[in-house]
């Protein structure tokens, strides 16, 4: 039965409603909040010692993060896709398990494996600080953006198959020449995409990061434990959303970015 005029004019204005609630309207008040001193203020709130400091940070944790995701989750995607050995399945679901487990839950475990009296808390008498530095950020943001690399790959593995792979290896070519010159460029969107939400959800996360750091400025702040920090600790709203926007320029980059690589996916 196709819908009446009426019905599809309501289910549409039901659904713009519901985005502009959502998304629209908490922007609005985010960029207001943020500009309604001006932009020298915005710029002077986002140029200061901290913000520089936890932009920094966030970056540095980006680019410690992303390539060790790009290599185990090119690895990982290729072993579930090509391989069939035992435990393929429990393998399956670890990879699965960011999405299930809660950033704050993650975050604890880590402090129980790592910190002080942790089943590997002595590392910290040889000098290696783990928990509320810098290693213990990295490994709680590898954790929870594990999945995003090897379910992006997965599926163009399964499209590609492995015909091209087959003839270049009956014409001579070693495993790592099939993999440059076949595999890499087959799958190089679909890795792309993946490398754009690994980059999204590094600068965006919370809830694992600020379980494992000191919340220092200047020492282990990111962008994100800087909002939270001028707006809870130090009651600086202004501040706060400066850092929010900033943010959410980064986010509005990263969509189109993500767009880009959609649209190239989807032209293969």
């Amino acid at each position: 039965m196709k819908p009446t005029a009426v019905t599809r004019i309501s289910l549409r204005t039901i659904a713009l409603g519901y985005l502009f609630i959502l998304v629209v309207l908490p922007l609005f008040i985010i960029l207001w909040r943020t500009f309604e001193n001006g932009i020298g203020a915005f710029i002077a709130s986002i140029t200061t010692p901290a913000a520089q400091s936890a932009f920094q940070l966030s970056l540095i944790i980006v680019a410690i993060v992303v390539p060790i995701n790009v290599v185990f989750g090119v690895i990982t995607a290729l072993a579930l896709v090509r391989g069939n050995f035992p435990g393929r399945n429990f393998v399956q679901g670890i990879v699965d398990l960011p999405f299930a487990v809660s950033p704050v839950v993650v975050g604890v475990a880590l402090i129980m494996l790592w910190g002080a009296n942790g089943w590997f808390g002595g590392i910290e008498n040889l000098g290696f600080k783990v928990i509320f530095g810098l290693p213990g950020m990295v490994i709680a943001t590898i954790f929870v953006t594990l999945p995003f690399v090897v379910r992006e790959v997965e599926p163009v593995l399964h499209e590609i198959g492995t015909e091209q792979e087959q003839a270049a290896a009956t014409l001579g070519a070693s495993g790592w020449q099939t993999f440059v010159r076949i595999t890499l460029p087959a799958i190089r969107w679909g890795l792309g995409y993946g490398i754009v939400l690994t980059v999204a959800r590094s600068l965006g996360e919370f809830g694992a990061v600020i379980m494992v750091s000191s919340g220092f400025a200047g020492v282990s702040q990111t962008l994100t434990l800087l909002v939270h920090s001028r707006y809870i600790d130090d009651h600086n709203t202004f501040g706060a959303y400066s850092a929010a926007t900033l943010l959410m320029g980064i986010a509005i980059l990263t969509l189109l970015l993500m767009t880009l690589f959609e649209r190239k996916r989807g032209d293969q």
